[in-house]
């Protein structure tokens, strides 16, 4: 059976903050400064602890262009130990960890070794094309691998036809049908997105899911913000945000707290 979110989150629509690392090593925007890489994961999780926020998601989005599916051992390291630094400054948040692009096997391993609560999985069924290139469906190596390394308590959570790629080779199964083969293939639940990077999703989308997959957490992956969330609180589960948190908007500036702590009070509003 799928996890719940108050499962998994200890909330029902819980509010889950990005920590978008800087590049690591070995990376081309790399900065040759691991200390300083580590300082500021630290810091942004207490922020973002102190704000009210109910969990945390690390990414390396800073790592680009991104390999498709399998990371150097130097990423694994990396994130494994900057997931450890935030477990150390905000243990009583649930984390979770997404290694770009679609390198869902080792997000599993970081999680384990890290002690996160789940992962962000993309590709996990059909294939599409993507910045990277072509991405095949994971859902039965991952789940596999998820099981033989004992890691099955961990959450995966999927996106479907995922943001920044294009999906023209699956035109004819819609984004319902799409969803129910993830939860036939057995996801833990479902996101969905806009077309990019803070972009919003459509609402027709996130309703076509809800329709399709009742069961299954449906979670906002993409362009919530303190004035958009009060709208999407009927259909979602809960939200995963990243742009919206940062310096107008966008997610490679850093923190800002006033809209941190707006979209918070926002969602405590509307609780």
């Amino acid at each position: 059976m799928p996890f719940s979110l108050r499962e998994t989150f200890g909330h029902r629509q819980p509010l889950i903050a990005m920590i978008h690392l800087p590049a690591l090593p070995g990376t081309p925007a790399y900065g040759n400064d691991w200390p300083a890489v580590l300082r500021q994961v630290e810091e942004e999780a207490i922020l973002l602890r102190a704000a009210g926020v109910d969990a945390l998601l690390l990414e390396n989005m800073h790592d680009t262009p991104y390999l498709a599916r399998t990371v150097g051992p130097e990423i694994v390291a990396a994130m494994t130990v900057a997931a450890r630094c935030v477990r150390r400054v905000a243990a009583d948040l649930p984390c979770g960890m997404q290694v770009l692009a679609g390198a869902n096997q080792a997000a599993l391993a970081i999680a384990l070794a890290a002690d996160l609560q789940f992962i962000r999985a993309e590709g996990f069924v059909f294939g599409h094309v993507a910045d990277e290139g072509w991405i095949n469906s994971d859902a039965g190596a991952l789940l596999r691998y998820r099981r033989a390394i004992g890691a099955d308590h961990i959450a995966i959570y999927t996106d479907i036809k995922k943001k920044h790629s294009a999906h023209s080779v699956t035109a004819d199964v819609d984004l319902a049908e799409t969803a129910k083969a993830a939860a036939f293939f057995r996801t833990d639940g479902l996101i969905v997105t806009g077309t990019a990077t803070g972009a919003p999703a459509q609402m027709a989308d996130l309703q076509a899911v809800r329709a399709a997959c009742p069961g299954l957490p449906l979670l906002v992956g993409s362009g919530i913000t303190a004035g958009n969330v009060a709208a999407y609180r009927s259909v979602a589960d809960g939200f995963i945000v990243g742009s919206d948190l940062k310096y107008q908007g966008h997610w490679a500036n850093e923190l800002d707290m006033q809209r941190v702590t707006a979209l918070v009070a926002a969602l405590n509003q509307q609780a």
